[in-house]
């Protein structure tokens, strides 16, 4: 199950990261970072209220721990996916794209450190292989030409999105132990979707009806971008919460590395991008740590 969420999740968050790369040559960093969740949290609670009818359980209670993981979650997510929207604006879609993928071995190395997470060996390996596929093609015009600024926005948007993903893990598995009775994956997922999703959008609404109004106005002339946006970052989500549910944070990051292959797809047939032939050797590598990853 949680391998069928992260494919869906992979697959989803690379369309998304598509219309993002399309929507920041237009609007604001801010914007486009509003883009991912503005239209989202409606979505987010047809889907908890759809599951609550397909299947009825309690409503979990939610502790002083569950809010601090969802703010502080809610809080990276918008810092990583503003410092990717910067990449993107700084090199071309697929380079900004694999920056952000360095999130799974940051997540495997923050987990263990601080949130107690167990790997095998071979978990290990494929973290570390995936980790090594991602810096290929996130450089194949040489190391040399990526400047620093590029780097650092990179592995900070790693980071970022690497404590997103912990957090939201932890918030999950609050409810499972915080509630009386037992309630399904799906449902503590989608509350903790819910919860993030409307905490981003009220920050980032206040935020530019104070800061920046055209920015608003901006993403209101350009309904179809962030309508689009919306929908496949909300369905992605939903796929990585309900994964990250069920499995370690570093398996599941290192398993959706193959939106990576997506990605390159995208690239070529829908942005036009050119994509050279010795990046086949990193497809290769992202597959063997999947297949690892899996078989751990």
């Amino acid at each position: 199950m949680w391998i069928a969420l992260t494919i869906l999740a992979a697959f989803m968050q690379s369309w998304r990261n598509a219309f993002q790369s399309e929507l920041s040559q237009q609007v604001k960093v801010s914007g486009v970072t509003l883009a991912r969740f503005i239209w989202a949290g409606p979505i987010a609670a047809l889907y908890l209220f759809s599951l609550y009818q397909f299947q009825p359980s309690d409503i979990p209670s939610f502790s002083h721990q569950f809010y601090a993981f969802v703010i502080g979650a809610s809080l990276m997510q918008i810092l990583a996916t503003g410092l990717m929207v910067k990449l993107f604006q700084l090199k071309n879609f697929a380079v900004g794209a694999g920056f952000a993928k360095s999130e799974a071995l940051v997540a495997a190395i923050l987990g263990v450190v601080f949130f107690g997470t167990s790997l095998s060996l071979l978990g290990w390996v494929g973290v570390i292989v995936g980790a090594v596929a991602v810096m290929l093609l996130s450089t194949q015009k040489g190391v040399r030409r990526l400047s620093l600024n590029t780097v650092v926005l990179g592995i900070g948007s790693g980071v970022a999105f690497a404590f997103t993903s912990l957090w939201v893990r932890e918030a999950s598995l609050l409810l499972m132990v915080d509630s009386a009775v037992s309630i399904p994956f799906t449902h503590r997922a989608a509350w903790v979707l819910l919860s993030v999703i409307s905490l981003q959008t009220l920050i980032l609404v206040t935020y530019l009806g104070i800061k920046d109004r055209l920015t608003l106005h901006a993403l209101w002339q350009r309904p179809r971008l962030t309508i689009l946006i919306s929908i496949c970052s909300c369905i992605a989500s939903i796929g990585w919460f309900s994964a990250m549910s069920l499995q370690e944070v570093p398996y599941v990051k290192t398993l959706g590395q193959i939106e990576v292959f997506f990605t390159m797809l995208i690239s070529v047939f829908w942005l036009k991008q050119k994509v050279k032939i010795n990046e086949v050797l990193g497809l290769v590598l992202i597959a063997v740590a999947a297949i690892l990853v899996m078989w751990t």
